[in-house]
């Protein structure tokens, strides 16, 4: 479905960055970023702008390879990594910041990697993610249709262990990202930090 998705002419969720990743941005230490679920690269291609060095991992070859072409466009430093995320190890690399935004796994495979997550950091190191709230089942703007998929603000806090959160929050915003995600949303934002 995604390399479908991704084939299709144009980038499927637009080149510019989140919303929420671009107010907190200047947040993250200096450091390598890795990005989960990148998917065309928008993210990754905004935060390797910044000077960081990204590596993006996603499902879908046919999305990393316009993640590296908009990344050339921008000069931005990205590694890419086509693997399928339920089951996946996260690289021990002390990472300054780990990035997951709009990526929905079913209860068990969501615990499995999201537990992962301090472990990766280095100490300091931050993590941010913004995912659709169980109040967007049924709404056009986009997400999943499996209510399996979307997960309440506290247990994407428990699935996350070990970071101290600056931002916790549910919120109603527009959506303007490319042709998917578009229109009025319930979203969840995550902006934690591993102590130390």
């Amino acid at each position: 479905m995604w390399d479908a998705r991704f084939a299709e002419p144009g980038f499927a969720y637009g080149t510019e960055p989140n919303d929420f990743l671009r107010d907190i941005a200047s947040r993250f230490p200096p450091g390598p970023i890795l990005s989960l679920a990148e998917g065309e690269g928008r993210n990754a291609a905004f935060l390797g702008s910044l000077g960081h060095a990204v590596h993006a991992v996603d499902g879908s070859a046919v999305g990393l390879a316009k993640a590296q072409e908009l990344a050339r466009e921008r000069g931005a430093a990205l590694t890419t990594e086509c693997a399928n995320l339920d089951g996946w190890q996260l690289p021990r690399r002390s990472w300054s910041g780990i990035i997951a935004f709009y990526l929905h796994l079913p209860r068990a495979p969501h615990r499995a990697l999201f537990g992962q997550v301090a472990d990766a950091l280095a100490p300091g190191g931050v993590f941010a993610l913004e995912a659709f709230a169980p109040g967007q089942l049924g709404r056009p703007s986009g997400g999943p249709t499996d209510p399996a998929r979307l997960h309440t603000l506290a247990e994407w806090q428990d699935s996350l262990p070990g970071l101290e959160w600056e931002v916790a929050r549910e919120v109603e915003r527009p959506l303007r990202e490319g042709r998917y995600h578009v229109g009025p949303a319930v979203v969840l934002q995550l902006f934690g930090r591993r102590a130390g």
